[in-house]
């Protein structure tokens, strides 16, 4: 016979078994909801942050790369260390407009016709539709945020006629600027209409003064304040080391004058480059080598663009440290990438607008979550394949207008080889073609250059200077012959002409010659 007591204990028991299940299934039921990788509960747990910094107008003269044996950079050399360089990377256009357009929606100069400062896509009808980077991670989930200079100048901030808001990004931040400026320009009037921005120096000022100190400000304030219910894809973008290259005086002492190592400027290394090598940077305010030779400029310049690096390094690595520092650390992605390079004299010229590597190189550092530490990859890469990758690294879906190829497999084996070689093009019908020992140049007239990079690496001895049409194969040697006729495979196969709005830096080859922004150029008139 049951008690009324015994009832109660058996019924108490099955109610706390009961409970337990309850409760069991319950803890099942949020696992669930919070480890689903299509949870809308606080994404950031599931997919990572992104951190990405752009630098512009900065070639290989960093300290991962090592294109100046003198460069100080600990900041981004320590982004290295717990990062992958990828040490053959190369933009898609040696110009800021056309270079950020394609990193920014992942195609190539040729399928949009931006080969010029302008036009910004937005004004280009067939153009306007693009997704950029930011808006393709909005799209999926993401907070995006912009400062300073990623699109072009002022590109992308200003609200587009007939829309209630700006779509590009959800918050922007400071735009690039100089900052402060001396009362008149530091050197003597430049070939090319004296332009404002060519200048370079330092004069009494403070670093706070400087544009790129209020970049990394605010940058430095949304990652602090950032709120973790999705995750963020912050764009930091630098000025420096662009033109001019002003740095206050504690930047200059790191390169005393007395010691300073100029790059390898080889006199007369242009004999061996056609015609049209010059065309595709005919007419610039950056001044050629000779007139900074003939007015003493030339170790200034120098000396100026070094201060300036390291001094844009240090605001990078005000950024690191605020990442570094903050609740979301392990679960940010860190990506610092430069525009295109720029040359310190080097083939007879000053600034960027070339196919050679002075202009084409860039650093590229991948760092965070699922990226390997300290070490590198030689595989050459291309600027426009961050679009994918960084994509694919986040879990997104890949857009389907992107025409670069993920670098997740280098990622996870560094030593993996990629097929295609990387391609920089500066104008229809100008290209660089480079794999990890040659660079093949083809002009829009048919004109080429060839470069063993094993035994020339800076590019000095064109091997198809006797033949620049490249109309006798015989002239060059078996190993070079099958490089140059692999790497113009990869030319190609259709330029786009100028998109509607073109104007500043663009060369057209028409029937009767070339034309540098509409006017006919003379080979007569060269300015060596």
């Amino acid at each position: 016979m049951v008690t009324g007591t015994q009832s109660f204990e058996t019924t108490k028991k099955m109610m706390k078994k009961s409970m337990r299940r309850c409760i069991a299934m319950m803890s099942l039921l949020v696992f669930a909801l919070f480890s689903s990788p299509h949870s809308s509960v606080d994404a950031s747990d599931t997919k990572p942050n992104i951190v990405m910094i752009a630098i512009d107008d900065l070639n290989d003269w960093v300290e991962p790369l090592g294109g100046h044996p003198q460069v100080k950079t600990p900041f981004m050399k320590r982004l290295a260390t717990r990062g992958l360089t990828f040490t053959n990377a190369h933009c898609q256009a040696p110009l800021c407009n056309p270079s950020r357009t394609s990193l920014m929606t992942g195609k190539r100069p040729t399928s949009t016709g931006i080969y010029g400062l302008s036009p910004w896509i937005r004004n280009v009808p067939d153009l306007q539709d693009l997704v950029t980077l930011p808006q393709h991670f909005a799209q999926h989930g993401y907070r995006t945020l912009i400062g300073g200079k990623i699109f072009h100048g002022g590109n992308g901030r200003r609200t587009p006629k007939g829309k209630k808001k700006n779509y590009e990004c959800d918050e922007w931040g400071p735009n690039a600027s100089v900052g402060a400026r001396p009362k008149s320009k530091l050197i003597p009037p430049t070939p090319g209409g004296n332009h404002g921005l060519m200048d370079w120096g330092t004069f009494p000022h403070l670093d706070e003064d400087k544009g790129d100190w209020k970049v990394a400000s605010w940058a430095v304030e949304q990652i602090e304040a950032m709120p973790t219910d999705k995750p963020y894809f912050l764009s930091v973008g630098f000025f420096l080391p662009h033109v001019p290259c002003y740095a206050t005086q504690k930047w200059f002492d790191l390169y005393p004058d007395e010691t300073l190592e100029m790059p390898p400027i080889l006199k007369g290394d242009r004999d061996d480059t056609p015609d049209s090598s010059w065309y595709i940077h005919w007419d610039l305010p950056e001044p050629r080598t000779s007139w900074l030779e003939k007015t003493n400029q030339l170790r200034p310049l120098v000396r100026s663009y070094l201060a300036c690096v390291s001094f844009v390094d240090s605001q990078v690595g005000r950024v690191l440290d605020a990442v570094e520092k903050s609740s979301q650390a392990d679960n940010t992605i860190i990506v610092l990438w430069s525009d295109h390079g720029y040359h310190l004299g080097e083939k007879a010229i000053s600034g960027k607008n070339s196919l050679w590597r002075h202009s084409t190189r860039v650093p590229l550092i991948f760092a965070g979550p699922g990226i390997p530490s300290g070490m590198s990859c030689k595989q050459p890469v291309e600027l426009l394949d961050l679009y994918p990758t960084l994509s694919g690294l986040a879990g997104l879906p890949q857009s389907t207008q992107t025409e670069g190829i993920s670098l997740e497999p280098q990622i996870k084996d560094p030593d993996q080889s990629r097929q295609k070689p990387a391609i920089c093009t500066h104008n229809a019908g100008n290209h660089s073609i480079c794999d990890e020992g040659w660079r093949f140049i083809r002009y829009a007239d048919g004109q080429s250059e060839l470069y063993d990079h094993q035994s020339d690496p800076w590019e000095h001895n064109n091997l198809l200077k006797n033949d620049p049409y490249y109309e006798d194969s015989s002239k060059i040697s078996v190993a070079a012959r099958k490089a140059a006729n692999r790497l113009m495979t990869y030319l190609p196969e259709n330029d786009l002409p100028l998109a509607p709005g073109s104007r500043a830096r663009i060369l057209e080859k028409r029937s009767d010659g070339f034309y540098w922004q509409e006017k006919k150029i003379k080979p007569e008139d060269r300015l060596d």
